[in-house]
């Protein structure tokens, strides 16, 4: 059953001079003007209709959620949210708004794999220092054995909010929240040793919801249909406050539902007649190659203005085979919605424009690999860029060259600087990063503030074209990965791998990430002894081949328990093969240039050579061969 359409997805002429200035505001008028409408509706297994919100039941959970808190402090403080996906932590989010606290959206450790999440949310725990951590109360129930694990955890306030007592709601008194008031930090998908939470502001988030509406062009039938993560920008702005933004109904469902079986995702936007839905590229990839034909037959995607795609890079040839598999459903190409954000400038920079298909252009490739853009003048030498459209009329993007701080050349690539007021306040308690991040200045013209994003991009004909990252960060179906932390794992699996001496990337095979493992094995724990002698320390007594084989497997086991990641190549080197920058710092880039190019020779010594040779002859030699044009290595 459709779900009926909002009375109005535009704020009238009248309420333009009491336009809200803070979420609280706008859920207020939602609530007032459109009690009964239903906001919010949450598919069980992805199917059927499992909960659902109107904008007064939001309203009032909000504020039931918000007197709590203001129980328990009298100034504003942090929540940490930790719920499993549904419409509870909506009313979680807002209840920290109504209550002036800042929220801090988390992902919810897995009851059973909940030692891989708990790095991460220690991590967050310690940097945002929340007073109380709100789940729903099924959840708590199961979670004492991950908290007598983490005692530090269990020194938290946690309470299930939606067992509140509903009569609370009548305590609720207003704060006094103004748009610059922080409404939730956003904690990058960093390094789980110092994650950063970005300060959004209500400020922030409505400038970028009008962004979003702009470049959206949305009607008042228009339906928003999502999966994604609500501890993640795009999922929570895009999927929750721009639809209440807007006042037009949200149909979700979870990422599990979603990742599990994809048609489910289509069958959503087909049975709801959605406007909007979108997501990674990695999303439209995994519905051609699990959508069969016979389940592409029963859908009709006529109604889908704005397949959105964005997190990370928008490939050409995805956009190809997508649109040709679901051309006979209704899908139109010029529904396709490249565009380009990140956390820091809260979600949304730039987008191209509704109802035309997106710009492409064929780049010479070589070219690129000198930041240069120019066109591709042989079939061999060409690197399709699709364009991530322009900036907002108010926002403002730079190509600046990293190195001198000035703007680049035209057709110049360069790091992406953006301007305007979604650009958020900074990172919590971050005080010299958010000035080296959020506050550079050309050096010629002192033009700024301006924020860092860390992207490399050219611009063409005002659109802009993202080419690659100055940072090392690794997006692998959609998901963010810092290098260090799956290094991290990789040095810890197994005791013949040196610490400080791995290095992980990702390479471009076939349209597709792949991830790459290299490190350095340990002479000391019998990698480079001759086949027939035993290891000096240790269990390892196979053959060299098999000791391959076996360190090989560790690392991919954990790397596929802690991160959820499938290594594409195992890198095994001799010690000293990394390269390094003077301070001892990895250089993947070049690691990564090395492996594209082959630049490697057979690891192993020969047995001859070091049978009966002492380890400081082993470590010698080992050191004296990593120093020629090749590298010495194994692949497994």
């Amino acid at each position: 059953m459709a779900m009926p359409p909002s009375s109005s997805s535009e704020m009238t002429s009248a309420d333009l001079a009491v336009q809200p200035t803070t979420l609280v505001e706008l859920l207020q008028w939602r609530a007032r003007d459109q009690a009964d409408v239903r906001a919010f509706t949450f598919l069980d297994n992805g199917e059927e209709e499992k909960d659902h919100l109107t904008y007064g039941e939001l309203d009032q959970r909000a504020r039931i959620i918000a007197a709590f808190l203001l129980s328990l402090a009298k100034t504003p403080e942090r929540a940490v949210l930790l719920y499993p996906p549904g419409l509870e932590f909506i009313a979680a989010f807002f209840g920290c708004l109504y209550a002036g606290w800042v929220a801090v959206p988390a992902y919810p450790p897995h009851l059973v794999r909940w030692p891989q999440a708990l790095p991460r949310l220690r991590a967050i725990r310690q940097d945002a220092q929340p007073l109380v951590a709100l789940t729903e109360s099924r959840f708590l129930a199961r979670a004492s054995q991950m908290l007598e694990k983490a005692p530090d955890l269990k020194t938290l306030t946690w309470r299930g909010t939606d067992v509140l007592e509903k009569e609370s709601a009548n305590q609720w008194r207003d704060p006094g929240v103004t748009g610059d008031s922080v409404a939730f930090l956003q904690y990058t998908s960093g390094s789980t040793g110092s994650p950063k939470g970005v300060m959004v502001s209500h400020a922030n988030l409505l400038h970028n919801n009008r962004m979003i509406k702009e470049a959206f062009q949305p009607t008042e039938q228009s339906t928003v249909v999502g999966w994604l993560p609500f501890y993640h920008d795009m999922g929570l702005i895009g999927n929750v406050l721009q639809p209440l933004y807007l006042g037009t109904p949200c149909v979700l469902m979870s990422p599990a539902a979603f990742l599990q079986r994809p048609i489910r995702w289509l069958q959503a936007i087909s049975r709801y007649q959605a406007h909007a839905s979108g997501g990674p590229n990695f999303a439209y990839d995994l519905c051609v190659r699990k959508i069969s034909p016979e389940q592409r037959s029963t859908l009709d995607l006529t109604s889908w203005k704005v397949a959105f795609n964005g997190a990370e890079p928008v490939r050409h040839d995805t956009l190809e085979r997508f649109a040709s598999a679901f051309a006979g459903c209704g899908f139109r190409r010029d529904a396709f919605y490249p565009c380009y954000g990140l956390a820091e400038a809260t979600l949304f920079v730039t987008g191209g424009l509704h109802d035309q298909p997106p710009r492409l252009y064929a780049a010479k490739a070589s070219a690129l690999d000198q930041n240069r853009l120019v066109g591709a003048g042989r079939a061999k030498d060409v690197r399709m860029l699709v364009s991530c459209g322009r900036p907002s009329r108010d926002g403002k993007v730079a190509i600046v060259d990293p190195e001198s701080l000035t703007r680049t050349r035209p057709n110049q690539v360069g790091e992406v600087w953006v301007a305007g007021p979604h650009v958020a306040q900074g990172y919590w308690k971050r005080a010299e990063e958010t000035e080296k991040t959020f506050r550079a200045y050309m050096a010629d013209t002192k033009e700024g503030p301006f924020l860092r994003t860390g992207d490399l991009g050219v611009m063409k004909d005002g659109e802009l074209y993202v080419t690659g990252r100055l940072k090392d960060l690794i997006i692998i179906d959609g998901r963010n990965h810092y290098p260090q932390d799956i290094e991290q794992t990789v040095e810890k699996s197994h005791p013949a791998l040196r610490a400080g001496c791995c290095a992980a990337f990702a390479v471009d095979l076939e349209g597709e990430e792949r991830l790459v493992i290299m490190a350095e094995l340990d002479p000391r724990h019998g990698a480079d002894r001759a086949p027939d002698e035993p290891a000096r320390t240790g269990k390892m007594t196979q053959a060299p081949e098999q000791q391959d084989r076996s360190v090989a497997l560790v690392i991919r086991r954990a790397v596929a328990e802690s991160h959820d990641l499938h290594v594409y190549k195992v890198v095994l080197l001799a010690m000293g093969s990394i390269p390094k920058t003077s301070s001892g710092k990895i250089q993947r880039h070049l690691c990564k240039a090395k492996f594209l190019s082959g630049q490697f020779q057979e690891h192993r010594l020969k047995a001859g050579i070091l049978k009966g040779a002492s380890l400081q002859l082993r470590v010698a030699l080992t050191k004296a061969l990593a120093s020629v044009p090749k590298w010495p290595q194994r692949i497994v």
